[in-house]
This record gives structure tokens, C-alpha cells and sequence, in this order.
């Protein structure tokens, strides 16, 4: 067999097919292995580049590939479907990836480590606590609806509906112990969410990083653990621009035959950073709207001249290009210095 100088590999839950070529470009490897395969002939194999989807599980073979010595590159789905021949199958997908990843223009994945793909689940974990939370809370309200009870908004006011609920003695038993067993999921809930609130600001106050990132105005922890947490390697970053324009920030491009055409963001990248950003810029935007605290010149012509939403998404994007900044370069963050132009650079 020639020497292999580059794998591409489809994986799923069970079978991984394997694409190879060599210097010549010619192919070399064409294979199908189990799960319980991949190890052990990769173990046997001379250290060489492969590379695999970003998709599930890929950071874990990523870890698990790289102490064999081999070189893993992770690419975004979206960026190898153009290499994908007709007729897609899974050895189409692996010869797309082995071709994908020769690109010299190819943009890829950073592998995170366990501890900070840990990290990650830590976000996880809270986001999908408070959409339960928030799915159990429109439950009781719904249901307490039906019988002419209704509260108003806010977290806060649930508390009194379900105490109102329980004195209420025209209600059916049948309704009124049920709304008891919601109202035990919900404390068991809110527990839950503290306890990893809690973990997640401990997190955060260990990190130098973080602590720096939440020195800029609308960016609290939550913000700042996620910038940190999502981006390992801000340096695979050319510019501020580039990051910004990474997280969907930026306009979509349709332009043509010299004329400029630019359109709504294009919602690329990481959703969850992306929303994080443009709420808390969002919140900037409502304080100034008031006249509360202190903005600087831009913010407040971007509000006088543009809709609340569309200037909230134009802070997030400074806001992106400044944290981008922090954290290539380990500055601190300071108001009176900080504008665009340097936070793109």
C-alpha cells in the first residue's frame, strides 16, 4: 500500500468508512469498519491527517485519535457538502471530506478537550432546565386558565398562583392534586437550576478570562462563560470582523456586477452565543432608550437613527469584535480606549 498522507472519515453510531489518497492523489484507502475497529487500525497506522465532520461524538474521536499520534481536522457539515459528489452515500461523504480538507481556504474546528467539552455541558444542562422550567410554567398557567385563574407575567407570580389554587375548594380534588404534582416538579426544578447557576458563577470567578470579558458593557457572566467556553482558540480568528462574522452577525452578501446588495445577518455559527449577545445588547439598548447610565456617542446616534432591534444586533457585533480582542490578546477592557476600528483589528 502506498503511504497514505490523508483519511477522510464518515462516521455514525456503528460504521465508519474510510476514504484515503496518497502524494499522487490517487487512492489508497477505501474501508469499512466497525466501531469497536476504529482504534485498532488506526493504532496500526503511520501518524498521518484525517479528518471528520464536526457533528456528534467527532470531539471524542478527535481526542481519541490524536494520542495515536495522528493529526485530526474537524470541519463544519455545511463546508464539505460541496465536495460531496451526486449519488451521496457514506463513501461519497468520506471522499468529500478527504478532499475538503486539502482546501487550503478550508476552515476548521478547534478540538476542545474533556474538560472543556465538560465545561460545554454545563451550558447545556442550563439551557435545557430553563426551557422545562419554562415549558412547566406555561403548563400551570394553561391548565389554571381552564378554571378562571390566572396570574401575571413573571416567574414571581406562579408561587401565589399555585397557593391560590390549592385555598380554591371549588376546584375538583382530581384538579387541585394534580396541580399539587406540577407544583413539586417545579421546586424540584428551580433546585436543580440553582445548583448549576451556582457551578456555572464558580466557573466563571476561576476564570481570568471570563472575568475580563464581563467588563464590557452588556456582557455579564453568562456571556462571558459562554464567549470563553464556545471559543477555545480566538487566535484561529484573522480579525474581530472575522469572529463576528463566525457568530451570523454580519449582513448576508447578494451582491453583484459592481453593486453592493447586503441583506438580513446570516445567522451563521453558534445560535445560542449569537442570541446571548444580541439580549444583552438588547438590554444596553432599553437603559439608553431611558436615559439611564452612561453610552457612548456611537450607541446613541445608532439609537436616534435605527430601529431598537436592528441597532441591538449592530452593538452585539462591536461587542463580538471587542471580545474577540480580549481574548487574543489578554487585555483588559477599557471603555475610554476601546472603539470599533480597534476592536477590529
Amino acid at each position: 500500500m502506498n503511504q497514505i498522507i490523508r483519511i477522510g472519515i464518515d462516521t455514525s453510531k456503528y460504521i465508519f468508512v474510510l476514504h484515503g489518497v496518497d502524494a499522487r492523489e490517487q487512492v489508497a484507502l477505501r474501508k469499512k469498519l466497525s466501531r469497536k475497529q476504529v482504534l485498532e487500525f488506526f493504532a496500526k497506522l503511520p501518524p498521518t491527517v484525517i479528518g471528520m465532520e464536526a457533528c456528534g461524538a467527532s470531539q471524542h474521536w478527535a481526542r481519541e485519535l490524536s494520542k495515536l499520534g495522528h493529526e485530526v481536522k474537524l470541519m463544519a457539515p455545511q463546508l464539505v457538502k460541496p465536495y460531496v459528489m451526486r449519488n451521496k452515500n457514506d463513501g461519497r461523504d468520506a471522499e468529500g471530506l478527504c478532499e475538503a480538507m486539502s482546501r487550503p481556504s478550508m476552515r476548521f474546528v478547534p478540538v476542545k478537550t474533556a474538560e472543556q467539552q465538560a465545561a460545554l455541558m454545563l451550558m447545556g444542562v442550563r439551557d435545557g432546565l430553563i426551557v422545562r422550567r419554562t415549558q412547566l410554567t406555561n403548563t400551570i398557567r394553561g391548565h389554571a386558565a381552564e378554571y378562571g385563574l390566572i396570574a401575571p407575567k413573571g416567574l414571581d407570580a406562579i408561587e401565589p398562583l399555585l397557593a391560590r389554587i390549592a385555598q380554591d375548594e371549588t376546584l375538583p380534588v382530581l384538579a387541585r392534586e394534580l396541580f399539587v404534582v406540577l407544583g413539586r416538579e417545579r421546586i424540584r426544578l428551580e433546585g436543580e437550576l440553582e445548583a448549576i447557576e451556582a457551578k456555572l458563577m464558580a466557573w466563571h470567578r476561576a476564570d481570568a478570562t471570563g472575568r475580563r470579558l464581563a467588563q464590557i458593557p452588556s456582557v455579564g457572566p453568562i456571556v462571558a462563560t459562554a464567549l470563553v467556553m464556545k471559543t477555545p482558540d480566538p487566535r484561529a480568528f484573522r480579525s474581530g470582523r472575522h469572529f463576528a462574522a463566525w457568530l451570523g452577525l454580519t449582513p448576508k452578501d447578494h451582491s453583484t456586477a459592481g453593486k453592493t446588495r447586503l441583506g438580513k445577518i446570516t445567522r451563521a455559527g453558534d445560535e445560542d452565543l449569537r442570541r446571548l449577545l444580541v439580549v444583552g445588547a438588547t438590554a444596553v439598548i432599553q437603559q439608553a432608550r431611558r436615559g439611564r447610565g452612561h453610552h457612548s456617542r456611537w450607541l446613541l446616534a445608532l439609537i436616534k437613527r435605527k430601529p431598537p432591534k436592528l441597532a441591538a444586533v449592530a452593538l452585539a457585533n462591536k461587542v463580538a469584535r471587542i471580545a474577540w480582542k480580549l481574548m487574543a490578546t489578554g487585555e483588559s477592557y477599557e471603555a475610554a480606549r476601546m472603539n470599533p476600528m480597534t476592536a477590529a483589528a
